[in-house]
């Protein structure tokens, strides 16, 4: 204790000294104890007068449960606090294997989404957790929880999001594994839009009703290129090679660079479509690149008359894919090239188009003889219409 003059009170053990209150400076009691324990002497801080509330009868009180062993001295408690303190700097929770997965990988593709995703759903529920303490029945009652007001896919995601960081700590050695397999709830996630060539009609004569100076270019680039959302908004300039005609796809979904054809309606459309100064060929505020134009988009799909659940961008993207899948002109390895999947089995979705397309060109056969057959009947009865004349 501080040599400080030492008041003595009418409970055996309890003394103060004079000190300040903190905040006024006004004068205030700090009441201490002293004791044995184990045979060693112990004097202590019990609290103060006014900011702890504290008074003789209670630092008396605790004074007997310290003997008592009922309460830890104020010594082992630090002791204690500090052991708890270097136990959690070794335990890594999903909150510190999260921030060091972010640390260990910058630049990461889809991390906003992904920073959404723990955040909103993950960090409460098993922020404080260790891998090794969640059970099934944490998981499950996750993934029951979402799927009642969230879309399977969103639930995969999330889900897929807990595995991806729990085997980051396995395979960096921070953390033991989850024993057991995470449940993730099937997605069937093949829908696919089509415009009628009529809806197509009204929805171009929207697009050059409409005054916005990029939303209706960009639905006719994802109308005549099937680039998706995201390789519009991060499209500049300098990826759009006009002399050899092609135009360079960054990152597609995380991919490696590609370049797919600028065919003559994108390119006359990129010839006329307006420079500001900025890189980006569909630049958003300040000329740093777009993050979103869904309203504008949507209006013009509205007009258009459209129904409400066709996505005015990556709906096109669909509509490129039919267009030329139902051609006959195009098979599906071109159209996976085209559309810039990484496996076939994402482009299989157009099979059924492009196998129609091929009944079609094979009925044109059996038209064309048909119709000689019907010629050769013809002749024969003109035969004999001869004969009897003679």
């Amino acid at each position: 204790m501080p040599a400080q003059k030492r008041f003595k009170t009418r409970y055996p053990g309890v003394f103060y000294i004079e000190g300040a209150a903190v905040g006024t400076g006004k004068p205030e009691r700090v009441f201490c104890i002293r004791y044995r324990k184990d045979g060693k002497s112990i004097e202590e801080k019990a609290g103060r007068q006014y900011q702890d509330n504290m008074t003789p009868a209670k630092a008396a009180t605790m004074r007997a449960e310290k003997i008592k062993g009922h309460t830890p001295t104020n010594e082992e408690m630090r002791r204690a606090e500090q052991a708890s303190k270097e136990a959690e700097a070794k335990r890594w929770t999903f909150d510190r294997l999260w921030a060091e997965y972010k640390r260990q990988k910058p630049g990461l593709k889809g991390i906003g989404p992904d920073e959404n995703r723990y955040k909103n759903y993950l960090k409460a529920p098993f922020g404080a957790k260790e891998p090794k303490e969640l059970i099934p029945l944490d998981t499950d009652r996750l993934r029951l929880r979402m799927l009642k007001t969230k879309s399977p896919q969103t639930v995969k995601l999330t889900l897929a999001l807990l595995r991806r960081i729990a085997n980051f700590g396995v395979q960096k050695r921070l953390s033991k594994p989850l024993d057991y397999e995470i449940e993730i709830p099937t997605v069937h996630n093949e829908k696919t839009e089509d415009l009628t060539p009529t809806q197509l009609s009204k929805l171009l004569e929207a697009i050059e009703k409409d005054d916005h100076p990029q939303a209706g270019n960009l639905m006719k680039i994802a109308l005549f290129t099937g680039m998706r959302r995201g390789e519009m908004f991060k499209l500049k300039w300098k990826d759009i090679d006009f002399d050899r005609g092609f135009i360079s796809i960054r990152d597609p979904k995380g991919g490696p660079d590609q370049a797919i054809p600028l065919n003559d309606a994108a390119r006359k459309l990129l010839k006329r479509h307006p420079r500001t100064g900025s890189p980006y060929v569909f630049p958003g505020r300040g000329g740093k690149q777009r993050t979103d134009i869904h309203h504008q988009v949507n209006r013009i799909r509205d007009n258009a008359g459209l129904p409400k659940t066709f996505r005015a961008l990556h709906g096109l993207r669909h509509v490129y894919a039919s267009m030329l899948a139902s051609s006959g002109k195009v098979d599906l390895y071109t159209l996976q090239k085209l559309l810039t999947h990484k496996s076939p089995v994402m482009t299989q979705r157009y099979a059924h188009l492009r196998d129609q397309a091929l009944k079609d060109a094979a009925q044109v056969a059996g038209d064309i003889v048909n119709e000689a057959m019907r010629g050769k009947r013809g002749l024969k009865k003109i035969a004999n219409l001869e004969a009897l004349r003679k």
